[in-house]
């Protein structure tokens, strides 16, 4: 017979389970309004310096380091066909864990961490032109707005993500800080200069540049 007490942490687990499943990271780029799941973001960080990646797409903008974890970074407006534009202090690197590697992208601004209802999400369109699409898994709604909801895995075909995390040198082990084996990046302490995932966002701290020598 199964303890009361094994009963209700086992419910408590699959409820906050459910909670982290139904919460949604939102930014903007190019005034369009974009949601991942939290479950996959790892840290936000401040726009930083980029060592640049040769020969590979302009959306490839190089690679940062993280807390002695080097991480690819793909400019999301660039890889979405969207003109460039110079970052700011609004811009952000929203890291992301794909499988094995992490990922950052290259947002204008992050918005909030909000919940989304099954019955608030429809099915993406199935035919467009637009080349965002194939990376949609539904459109939201929070309250009068839309939010394009993406699968971060499919922002880069499985070819591309191999060959950027591998000339990133990437391995399976995880960034320093991030959320352990059984907790989610929700519950993940921020280090200073980053926000934390479950984000209560309030303010941004931009992520200082190491210093001369460091």
């Amino acid at each position: 017979m199964q303890d009361l007490g094994e009963t209700k942490a086992a419910g408590d687990e699959a409820e906050n389970g459910d909670v982290i499943g139904r919460k949604y990271l939102t930014f903007r780029t190019d005034n369009e309004l974009f949601g991942i799941p939290i479950a996959d973001v790892v840290q936000i960080i401040g726009i930083q310096e980029i060592t640049p990646l040769p020969d590979f797409p302009k959306y490839v903008k190089g690679v940062i380091n993280l807390r002695g974890n080097i991480i690819p970074v793909i400019d999301i407006r660039l890889r979405f066909g969207k003109p460039a534009i110079p970052y700011n202090e609004g811009t952000c690197i929203v890291v992301t864990r794909m499988e094995d590697a992490c990922m950052g992208f290259i947002v204008d601004s992050v918005d909030e961490v909000t919940d989304l209802e099954s019955d608030g999400i429809s099915a993406p369109p199935k035919v467009s032109s637009d080349t965002t699409n194939k990376y949609l898994t539904g459109i939201g709604r929070i309250g009068e707005r839309v939010v394009l909801l993406l699968d971060v895995g499919k922002i880069l075909t499985e070819s591309e993500r191999k060959d950027v995390c591998g000339t990133a040198g990437q391995t399976a082990k995880p960034v320093s800080g991030e959320a352990e084996a059984g907790k989610t990046a929700a519950e993940s302490k921020a280090a200073p200069g980053e926000k934390d995932a479950g984000g209560k966002i309030a303010s941004l701290k931009k992520a200082e540049k190491p210093a001369a020598g460091e």
